[in-house]
């Protein structure tokens, strides 16, 4: 299950830096970095206590 959450993570985090520079919307960019550090089990998760 970790695995399956730090992958998502990922996609979010690097989807959300794209959003960020190619098509220039920064909030969106944001918001989906934000999610993907929540989502992580590396740093913050909130599926984990």
């Amino acid at each position: 299950m970790g695995t399956i959450l730090w992958l998502i993570a990922v996609v979010l985090v690097i989807y959300g830096i794209y959003v960020l520079i190619a098509r220039r919307n920064v909030l969106l960019g944001i918001v989906l970095i934000v999610l993907g550090l929540l989502v992580g089990p590396g740093g913050v998760s909130i599926f984990h206590p």
